[in-house]
């Protein structure tokens, strides 16, 4: 048996292939999923997946049958995904790492308010996507672009133009839906990057009234995607943190 299942839920454009380049890195001892939702990526979108809760039940149920102890790893709207399967199986779940989530400030933040018009976002995601404007957002999203694969990269922008769900999650991630939140005591760590740019570490702190028995960790160096910048050290830094709030969860309950 594995010491515990790490299970990584992507961002919004992207899928499980946000995660690739941590694999050698994780230690055979433990079960690392990195699952990619209906809509996402290259895989279809559901129809019936229609609120954040349907898409907590669809990950619930393609989860299914991972040995426990369970470690969720949320990054972007994957944090906020997490944060709602919390609401209905967090009896499923040890321990929770959330990495630079969405859902606080929704109401605040400009970009949220930017791509309110269904056509802005269409062609926001076009336009990220795009060929001729990639160098442009490999500069703005990474710190050394020409550090990671080129084919990484080509896949990477490639899933954007394919996201079905894209524009969805604007409207299913939103300031109501956040405020509704019921808080859990489940062990966690609110993850951030000093360096990131699209979701600032200043937002970490809203979190703690969600999850009072949290701590916050700011990494130096890490941007908005260290998982695939500086995936040695995003999977060590993982992998810590997940040994500790297993260990912390396992002696509240004896």
């Amino acid at each position: 048996m594995p010491e515990f299942s790490l299970i990584a839920i992507h961002g919004n454009g992207g899928g499980g292939f946000r995660f690739e380049r941590l694999k050698p890195f994780i230690p055979s001892s433990i079960n690392f999923l990195a699952p990619t939702l209906p809509g996402f990526a290259e895989v279809k979108r559901d129809p019936n997946l229609k609120t954040l809760k349907d898409y907590a039940f669809k990950l619930r149920e393609m989860i299914d049958g991972t040995p426990t102890p369970i470690v969720l790893i949320g990054t972007g709207i994957g944090g906020s995904i997490a944060l709602e399967f919390l609401q209905h199986f967090e009896r499923d779940v040890q321990a929770l790492i959330l990495h630079a989530p969405v859902g606080t400030r929704l109401d605040k933040r400009l970009f949220p308010k930017l791509m309110k018009p269904i056509l802005i976002r269409r062609f926001g995601q076009w336009l990220f996507s795009a060929p001729i404007a990639r160098p442009l957002f490999e500069r703005l999203l990474f710190q050394s672009p020409e550090q990671i694969p080129a084919d990484y990269l080509k896949k990477f922008f490639d899933e954007y133009r394919r996201c079905e769900a894209f524009a969805q999650m604007f409207d299913i991630i939103n300031d109501e839906w956040f405020k509704s939140l019921r808080p859990s005591n489940i062990p966690a760590v609110l993850l951030w990057g000093e360096k990131e740019r699209v979701l600032t570490p200043d937002q970490a702190s809203d979190y703690q009234t969600l999850l009072p028995n949290s701590v916050i960790k700011l990494v130096p160096n890490w941007n908005h995607f260290p998982m695939i910048e500086q995936p040695e050290a995003f999977a060590q830094e993982i992998i810590s943190l997940s040994k500790k709030l297993v260990a912390q969860r396992e002696s509240t309950v004896i």
